[in-house]
């Protein structure tokens, strides 16, 4: 999501005429989000544009104002399909009661809502309403066909944390999509295009390195909140990797690889000038510990442990248990 978007939209509001809000910023409005989705498309987005007026704008503002201070927070929208069921539906045979109304009104809706719950909106939303915002922007959407008449979807006011995969080997393949899926930006680097190519990383960011290794690598920044994997094939380049994810003091270090190699990666990448206590950095062997052994499997583990890397940087100790405790475990 783009400022300038935005200020765009506040503009138009201000200036007293629909704003235009484009499905390349609002991404879960595109066609590949909404296929197969009886109650949303495309053409929504413009539908509750057109509905949008001078009320909304400190809902708008609110975001921006998220957006500065880089906090975890959506833009969330109510489709309604079905007015007069959207109003009476109260209940389902499952979930808790949430009052004797159902949606606040049948009539489409624009809120923000941020990690801590803070929710800002045109018009005062029922209980049920609130249940679902809150729902809806967890990331990704949870439990927005729950009740007849009306759906929820959101997109977030932040950015994907980039997830760098240094070797296009098998388990990269597995890994770049995964990940991809899980709502993280992948790039993936190798000097190969027999490996490295669209076929294989279809929905990652490729970089083509010259000159049969991995020399050029060094030549390229990576931030601090970057995470970083290092998968190369045949394990030749992984001493290089390491050193550049040190360097560059990325959040995240995995290498894939048994304690034998590990011993001998250590040593050259502490003759290159990096510290004991950058190497105890880097999560070796990379992913959870549960018995995987094929690519496949391999990425679910990578994957699985990267989300929970993720979850614990975004959420504090005190956040994670009160989720913990509301699951029963």
């Amino acid at each position: 999501m783009k400022r300038e978007t935005i200020e765009a939209i506040i503009s138009d509001l201000e200036a007293g005429q629909a704003p235009t809000l484009p499905v390349e910023e609002f991404a879960c409005f595109s066609p590949e989000a909404t296929a197969g989705n009886a109650h949303v498309s495309p053409e929504t987005l413009g539908e509750i544009a057109a509905t949008l007026g001078r009320a909304d704008i400190p809902t708008f503002e609110r975001a921006l104002a998220a957006m500065d201070a880089g906090d975890l927070a959506w833009l969330g929208f109510k489709v309604v399909y079905d007015p007069a069921e959207a109003v009476s539906n109260v209940d389902n045979e499952v979930t808790k009661k949430y009052g004797d109304t159902g949606s606040a009104d049948g009539e489409p809706l624009v809120f923000f809502c941020n990690d801590a719950k803070e929710i800002v909106s045109s018009r005062e939303p029922s209980p049920r309403d609130v249940f679902q915002m809150k729902d809806v922007t967890r990331g990704p959407s949870m439990h927005n066909e729950q009740f007849e008449g009306l759906t929820w979807v959101s997109e977030p006011l932040f950015g994907n944390v980039r997830v760098w995969l240094l070797g296009a080997s098998d388990a990269a393949v597995e890994v770049a999509q995964l990940a991809s899926h899980v709502g993280f930006q992948v790039v993936v680097v190798d000097y190969d295009a027999a490996y490295l190519n669209e076929k294989r990383f279809p929905a990652a960011e490729r970089i083509m390195l010259h000159g049969g290794t991995f020399d050029e690598l060094a030549n390229m920044p990576a931030r601090a909140e970057d995470y970083v994997c290092v998968l190369t094939r045949g394990h030749m380049f992984d001493p290089q990797a390491c050193i550049w994810a040190c360097e560059n003091g990325a959040h995240y270090i995995g290498m894939m690889g048994c304690a034998g190699k590990n011993s001998t990666v250590h040593d050259l990448v502490i003759d290159a000038g990096i510290t004991e206590e950058d190497w105890e950095r880097i999560k070796r062997p990379i992913g959870l510990a549960f018995g995987a052994k094929t690519p496949a499997e391999l990425a679910i583990a990578i994957v699985g442990e990267l989300v929970d890397v993720r979850y614990k940087q975004r959420y504090s100790e005190q956040a994670r248990k009160k989720h913990e405790s509301s699951l029963g475990r």
